[in-house]
């Protein structure tokens, strides 16, 4: 859906190399420029992350790797950079200076905090940027600690997913008017932004400050059950016939508690109950006994088991390539047929025949 595109990433950790990938699987070239060495010790030599992409590697405090890449970008249609803001401008490589080279360039920066504000400069990590941007706070029961799914929340949704649309977008304009543009991807703005969803319950009633007592974090009906394997069971019954089939397959339809759907001073002790309920079959029974109906009901897998989960096996969500487990391109195109993405490349694997591109003109798009 992207051929024709050419990103040039520079090297990161986290979100950044995340979007060059997702780019990759779409289509796009995406040049990933990696250090000469590796950035931190024991990264897999050939990141999955990289996948469908090609390698050089240069010295960013080299001038003479630093013109090669300023001839690089000047063929590109974006870059993708993941540092602490000013670093690049340090190096000679930042807006103004790419810009100039090539004016339609869409200049995407990924950073927690965003390139302005009191926190720009400083250091953090997905939990501190979804903390601060309100998008952790209904993330546990009450009387939890908040703790969302390791970095799907901040550097994936927040952060990589957000760079991604603002590049596309900026390439849309770009050929449309001539003009390239920088991409300010924060992932406390992006992660905010995904709260817009949940804070529509606000104009109904629907969500409070106090943890507990909103519609989707406090319920006995949208939790998640531990089984008496050490399994876990997801129940999101929201709407109400919903909740009914739920009920009835739990032999609660005539427990007039239970009917009481949207009491919040009932959810705790139904809560309760429910949990005891559930911590006498193992998840597998559950997962038997809800099976087939639109009571919400799930097993909460591993990655590997959800690998050969039967809905998940038949959509061929999950794949292995060289025997690393990796989920497998999204979102699906009805005139394109998946592929198995190609593994990440050896640092400088390409190097040569870029140097090659750049050296022929005619060669280099």
């Amino acid at each position: 859906m992207l051929r024709g595109i050419r990103i040039v990433e520079i090297e990161a950790l986290g979100p950044a190399p995340f979007a060059g990938m997702l780019l990759a699987d779409l289509g796009a070239e995406i040049i990933v420029v990696h250090r000469k060495q590796a950035l931190l010790p024991g990264l897999p030599e050939r990141s999955l992350l990289d996948r469908g992409k090609r390698s050089i590697a240069l010295d960013l405090g080299d001038a003479e790797d630093v013109a090669l890449l300023m001839r690089l970008i000047a063929t590109a249609d974006g870059l993708i950079e993941g540092f602490r803001p000013g670093v690049m401008e340090r190096l000679g490589l930042g807006p103004e200076a790419c810009l100039a080279v090539n004016p339609m360039l869409v200049y995407g920066r990924m950073t927690g905090w965003g390139q302005d504000g009191p926190l720009a400069r400083t250091a953090g990590h997905d939990l501190n940027y979804i903390g601060v941007s309100g998008a952790l706070w209904y993330a546990s029961l009450p009387h939890e600690p908040p703790m969302a799914p390791p970095t799907l929340v901040g550097d994936i949704g927040g952060g990589a997913l957000y760079l991604v649309i603002g590049i596309l977008a900026g390439i849309m304009n770009a050929r449309a008017s001539g003009e390239g543009t920088v991409v300010d991807a924060a992932i406390v703005d992006g992660s905010a932004h995904m709260m817009n969803l949940l804070m529509v319950l606000g104009q109904i009633g629907g969500l409070a400050a106090e943890r507990g007592r909103s519609l989707l974090d406090g319920p006995h009906w949208c939790r998640v059950y531990r089984t008496s394997d050490g399994g876990f069971i997801s129940v999101q019954c929201i709407e109400p016939k919903f909740y009914a089939l739920f009920l009835d397959r739990l032999g609660l339809a005539a427990d007039p508690q239970f009917a009481n759907q949207f009491d919040r001073d009932l959810w705790p002790e139904l809560g309760s109950q429910l949990a005891a309920i559930f911590a006498a079959k193992t998840r597998d029974e559950w997962t038997s006994l809800f099976e087939g109906s639109d009571a919400c009901v799930s097993p909460v897998l591993n990655p590997w088991e959800a690998a050969q989960h039967p809905h998940m096996a038949a959509r061929g969500s999950w794949l292995a390539v060289d025997g690393v487990l990796q989920a497998a391109a999204a979102p699906r195109f009805s005139q394109w047929v998946q592929k198995t993405p190609t593994k990440g490349p050896a640092r400088d694997e390409h190097g040569a025949e870029i140097r090659a591109e750049l050296a022929n003109p005619h060669t280099s798009r």
